[in-house]
């Protein structure tokens, strides 16, 4: 059971009809859109069912998905989109990074469908080379190059005369409810993979997706949805693995939709930037996040939180439970500055801004039961002054790492009964405020923790019950401003 008000989830049933593409003329070798579309119609407009997707090799262009309608994808069948640009027009409306847009969509769509699905042991690959790829915006980020004054109507991007386009993503039902995606293998993404969009029942099951080596080749990216289950899938990415997002900025206030009452579990993330991240899309607010019983093997950051100044909104009621980590970097990443290219100066700490409603924030994150065989560092916290990561909890650990803590701009941490191994002796905290080492062992070198605490705000940092009980130097059990 989650630890927050969730609906039950169960299998979506379809009627006992299938539709085979060759039945509409689908051929292997030959381009079979038209004729996934029409076994689509049909099925839907009998009542629904399955269309079935048969072993061979297969071409399309985008997939439109209908209510009450599975595509079926057979184990055996591998199933290519194209690369070119008339494949996946008209312009459809979808989200971008966060922005409203008209664009591509995704190689699986579906807008305002319900009961929806796509299963199946076989193979899906992404867009071949070709004008998909070659037109992409690569000019500036997207809420400079969106103009956000406009209706998202006329925000339309489908790269005619060789003008930019948006990437497609891969499978992104929107304003969907009761989503199923089960077994399939996705490989050879241009975009991210599976990308719910606002919608409202989502389970996703023993999928696995490989996009190693591709820029912002996200796994699965829920994006404004609630009620959403993962489980049993095995992700290797070259970007974020198991991502949470709700919007950019401005674009991401106005729409305001959550991301909320999430739960992954029983799942393996590999090679990734962050095995389970939130943001850095944070506008409408991450909350109600369980992750429990996974594994991350060889994934750059474990726990990885990101937003920036201009992004708003934020996460709160993060639980991760019973994980296994052995990673390239380190356990937990929160940062909230960002880089000069996104956010141009608001990426310097100095000086504190004046909170504002694109002011974001990361609150209450709980971390407990876990066992970390390897990391380049602890916990590394880089929040804002105006905005502090606030409670933060580490509990009952085992966590070996070549370096320790280092925090700037805290309010609230403690680590309890953990064990840390650590090839470096020092805790370096910047303006934090409320920290608690509760029987914590630090096996380092010389058996000496070295404390380097600097910052007007720093304060209220105790120790109790620990090995060794507290810092060279340290005084009591607490320090306290000067």
């Amino acid at each position: 059971m989650a630890p927050f008000p969730m609906r039950s989830f169960r299998k979506p049933s379809f009627p006992d009809r299938t539709i085979d593409i060759r039945e509409e003329g689908a051929q292997p070798g030959v381009k079979a859109t038209e004729a996934i579309h029409a076994a689509i119609v049909k099925a839907h407009a009998a009542g629904g069912g399955t269309v079935l997707i048969p072993a061979g090799d297969w071409l399309s262009g985008r997939i439109t998905l209908k209510s009450n309608v599975n595509l079926h994808v057979a184990q055996g069948a591998r199933l290519r989109f194209s690369g070119e640009l008339a494949d996946y027009r008209p312009a459809v409306f979808t989200r971008h990074e966060g922005v409203e847009v008209m664009s591509l969509g995704a190689c699986i769509y579906a807008l305002d469908a319900d009961n929806i699905a796509v299963t199946g042991r076989g193979t899906l690959l992404g867009p071949e080379d070709g004008p998909v790829k070659r037109q992409m915006m690569t000019q500036d980020v997207v809420e400079r190059f969106v103009p956000l004054d406009k209706p998202v109507a006329e925000r339309v991007y489908e790269g005619q005369g060789g003008a930019p386009i948006f990437l497609p993503m891969f499978i992104s039902p929107t304003r969907c409810t009761n989503v199923y995606i089960e077994g399939v293998t996705l490989e050879q993404t241009a975009f991210w993979n599976i990308v719910p969009v606002y919608c409202d029942g989502v389970v996703i099951r023993g999928v696995t997706v490989n996009s190693v080596g591709i820029p912002r080749g996200d796994g699965i990216d829920i994006e404004s949805s609630r009620n959403v289950l993962i489980e049993y899938s095995t992700l290797n990415n070259g970007d974020d693995c198991f991502t949470l997002k709700a919007g950019r900025g401005r674009d991401g206030r106005r729409v305001n939709r959550p991301t909320e009452n999430v739960v992954i579990r029983h799942c393996l993330a590999k090679q990734g930037h962050g095995a389970v991240t939130v943001g850095s899309e944070t506008a409408g607010v991450i909350r109600n996040l369980y992750v429990h019983d996974c594994v991350f093997d060889d994934t750059d950051v474990g726990i990885r939180l990101k937003t920036r100044r201009p992004r708003a909104g934020g996460g709160e009621n993060l639980i991760y439970e019973r994980l296994r980590m052995r990673l390239s970097g380190k356990m937990f990443r929160c940062d909230m500055l960002g880089s000069v290219t996104y956010v141009g100066e608001l990426a310097n700490r100095l000086p504190a801004r004046d909170a504002n409603e694109l002011t974001p924030f990361f609150r209450d994150v709980t971390i407990r039961d876990v066992v970390v065989e390897g990391a380049t560092r602890i916990i590394h916290v880089t929040g804002i002054p105006e905005s502090p990561l606030t409670n933060l909890l580490v509990e009952n650990a085992r966590i070996r790492g070549e370096l320790l803590i280092t925090a700037a701009d805290l309010r609230g941490m403690t680590l309890r009964n953990v064990q840390i191994e650590s090839q470096s002796p020092e805790l370096n905290l910047l303006d934090a405020r409320g920290v608690l080492f509760d029987r914590v062992t630090f096996d380092v070198p010389g058996g000496r923790v070295q404390a380097n605490i600097e910052g007007p705000e720093s304060g209220d940092i105790r120790f109790h019950d620990c090995r060794p009980a507290r810092p060279v130097g340290w005084r009591t059990d607490a320090y306290q401003e000067p």
